[in-house]
């Protein structure tokens, strides 16, 4: 099969059941939390005075501790300067309070993500230096690891400024890392994290700790935010960074060809703390994905004025409102006001899909313990759902699936949401069996129909995977009558003709057959053809009241393929006997391959009209006018030794209906034909056509899923992270023109 693909639709013949091969306590976050120093908050622009307390300006154009506004400024920022110097510094130093207390709009598009990136780099590169003998960076994530344990309480009590703090600090963390993953070896990271402070009047380069504690606290800290911090307008920004930092972590894989199947990291993620927050983790992240929430907006009223002469709360509304509440909306340097919002307006949303496919795509470990986290999105099951839950079915929760349901209807435009609606139909039976059962099928196949029209502007793979989710969906008998109940009306998008009213059914027919028309013309990929056949023929034995237009699509695609396999079949000859006067013969066996590939093609169309016409002719008279409309396209296939069988059961429909119409006369009406044919599909006797196996697809994935999946969703997270850039040079998962 085609590399890349994750499955496909063999076309093995008389098998009546084929497979379709695809590819704490008191506020803390939880009990494993370090316990450091505690340290005394100073709070940015205020003077505190024995008596009273004093307004001095507040930290409105503070950026990472000075007073700059610009991304390009940073490389002259004193405070960086310092962290990234040659000088220890202590963890219980108020410098860490002012470098973590700044003004800074986080960006949330590519080209000031990009920006960003260029002006860290060199700052990250001398603190990569000088880090083995100050131990700065394990200080600085030493003082997040001490802001979060307060988190969850401060959350509760609308402490603003503590987690603008625990924000900013992560937010540095997680540029410094994006720059040390891309620079060095997961064993070279774990030692920056590694490193002590230095006592005062030491030299030389510091000896690592063996085992660095701290990444192994951050992978979990990381975790214990997302899960129990509570989603608030005041926490969005601090729940979006750890999400972001999450996958940064997890990045090492796009540096490398090979699918990573261990690691540090992975081990963290996999085992103990982490292991016991798995289901919880996917549980908000998906709750992340269904409630869409939109950045929120600037409000500094927010920061109320508690006494008439100022005071803390006062003094700090114009900085830390535009620092907490812009990080999202105002977008970066340079961005224009608002066109980030439309383009990303939910970066919470979206990161956490990301985030949430990256780990169900995790391999298993290297002694065969499964993935937790595919496990967790593989079992859960519906809030309604009151049956108690397996004891072998690890990693389960509960989750509302009419909210999910929904979620996934509004955002198929996504490749994200695709695969996940794809991920959760194939491996959840649950969520699959919940979808199979909505009356309102219509809102879920609608916008993946709309994909498949819109083939031109779509990468490969979100074709594929929107085409895969119809090949699972038609494998149910249930989906393939229900759906030529729904009655839609004037489908904008259908640009080829008006279609005023039509069957969610017949609509179905006319986009899959439109797709393999331009796979002809253009990709030419076996595999898609496959697929998109497989779909038509499980929906075949139900086809019911088929459009007329649709009726039209199936016999024209017929034709096509007729002259497809005519022009080959000329041009195969023309070779062969140019090869007999002494020409180069090399060229015939791909004639010989292009001449199987279409003929396999055209029996299944054969196969595909026969299961209709056996199994529901009383209900599909414009598909019987428009054979006999073209029944000559069927003349040269009657004696193929590949098409005999199939096309009796056609010869006997054809040959009695142009016989009942040539009794009713000439220059006969199209109603009056329409009305011939109604009345023959009633008197047609069944056992006069020949019985075949029913035609029937299932989709199955290659043993090795992961070749395409996981360079797939980190394809979707390189170009559709939110605040993310990475430079092409160095990635090596996957080409920059794949998909």
């Amino acid at each position: 099969m085609s590399p890349g693909w994750p499955g496909n639709a063999s076309v093995s013949p008389r098998k009546s059941w084929r497979k379709c091969l695809g590819r704490g306590k008191s506020g803390h976050l939880c009990p494993c939390d370090p316990a450091p120093d505690k340290l005394k908050i100073i709070v940015p622009g205020v003077a505190l005075g024995d008596e009273a307390v004093r307004q001095i300006p507040g930290p409105s154009t503070q950026e990472m501790g000075a007073n700059t506004s610009q991304v390009s400024d940073l490389s002259e920022n004193q405070s960086l300067h310092t962290l990234i110097g040659t000088e220890s510094i202590s963890e219980n130093d108020p410098f860490w309070n002012q470098l973590i207390s700044f003004t800074f709009i986080s960006p949330t598009n590519s080209g000031d993500s990009k920006l960003l990136e260029e002006a860290v780099i060199p700052l990250a590169k001398i603190l990569i230096e000088n880090n083995p003998r100050t131990g700065n960076f394990g200080a600085l994530v030493r003082i997040f690891l001490g802001r979060t344990k307060e988190l969850k309480i401060s959350t509760e009590c609308q402490d603003q400024l503590f987690i603008w703090q625990a924000h900013n600090a992560l937010f540095m963390i997680r540029c410094l890392l994006k720059v040390f993953i891309r620079e060095m070896t997961e064993e070279e990271l774990h030692l920056q994290f590694s490193y002590q402070e230095r006592a005062p009047g030491t030299c030389g380069e510091l000896i690592p700790l063996h085992f660095s504690i701290r990444l192994f606290y951050l992978s979990i800290q990381l975790n214990c935010v997302c899960v129990w911090v509570r989603y608030r307008d005041i926490t969005y920004s601090i729940l979006f960074e750890a999400v972001t930092t999450m996958l940064v972590l997890l990045s090492y894989q796009l540096f490398h060809k090979d699918i990573l199947r261990d690691g540090l990291i992975y081990q963290y993620l996999m085992k103990g703390r982490c292991l016991s927050l798995t289901s919880r983790l996917v549980k908000t992240l998906l709750y992340n994905f269904i409630r869409q929430e939109k950045c929120p907006p600037p409000a500094t009223h927010i920061f109320e004025q508690h006494s008439e002469g100022g005071g803390l709360f006062y003094g700090l509304a114009s900085g830390v409102a535009s620092g907490l509440w812009s990080v999202f909306t105002l977008g970066g340097a340079g961005s224009k006001p608002g066109l980030d919002q439309e383009q990303n307006p939910l970066p919470l949303s979206n990161q956490s899909l990301l985030l949430l496919l990256v780990l169900a795509n995790l391999t298993d470990g290297p002694n065969g313990c499964p993935n937790p986290y595919r496990q967790a999105v593989t079992c859960f099951k519906n809030t309604q759902d009151t049956s108690s839950i397996p004891t072998e079915q690890h990693h389960t929760f509960q989750i509302n699936f009419n909210s999910l349901y929904t979620a996934l209807c509004d955002q198929q435009r996504s490749d994200q949401a695709t695969l996940l609606l794809y991920t959760l139909l194939h491996q959840n039976t649950n969520m699959r069996t919940y979808m199979l059962s909505r009356t309102d099928m219509e809102n879920l196949v609608m916008p993946i129909l709309e994909i498949l029209y819109h083939v031109e502007d779509r990468n490969s793979h979100h074709v594929y995977m929107a085409l895969i989710i119809l090949l699972i969906l038609t494998e149910d008998d249930t989906f393939n009558r229900s759906i030529h109940e729904v009655v839609l009306k004037n489908i904008t998008w259908y640009s080829e003709r008006s279609l005023t009213e039509i069957s969610l059914g017949s609509l179905l027919i006319l986009v899959v057959i439109r797709t393999i028309q331009f796979n002809m013309t253009r990709t030419r990929d076996k595999y898609l053809h496959t697929n998109c056949l497989a779909a038509l023929a499980n929906m075949s034995a139900q086809f019911r009241c088929l459009h007329q237009y649709a009726a039209q699509r199936i016999i024209s695609l017929f034709a096509l393929l007729s002259k497809k396999h005519n022009k080959v079949l000329e041009q195969a000859t023309q070779s062969l006997r140019g090869t007999q006067g002494g020409d180069d013969s090399s060229v015939l066996p791909d004639y010989a391959q292009d001449l199987n590939v279409i003929e396999e093609v055209i029996r299944m169309m054969l196969e595909i009209i026969n299961s209709c016409l056996s199994n529901s002719l009383h209900h599909n008279p414009n598909l019987v006018y428009a054979l006999l409309y073209k029944r000559e396209l069927f003349e040269q296939f009657r004696t193929h030794p590949s098409f005999q069988d199939i096309m009796q059961n056609l010869d006997t429909v054809i040959g009695f209906f142009s016989q009942r119409l040539e009794i009713a006369g000439t220059d006969l009406s199209v109603e009056r034909v329409q009305e011939v044919i109604m009345k023959g599909a009633q008197a047609l006797p069944k056992e006069r056509l020949k019985k075949f196996p029913e035609l029937k697809f299932k989709y199955v994935e290659e043993d090795q899923p992961e070749d395409f999946f996981i360079p797939y969703v980190w394809s979707l997270v390189f170009n559709s992270g939110v605040g993310l850039h990475w430079s092409p040079t160095g990635i090596e998962l996957f080409s920059m023109d794949s998909g």
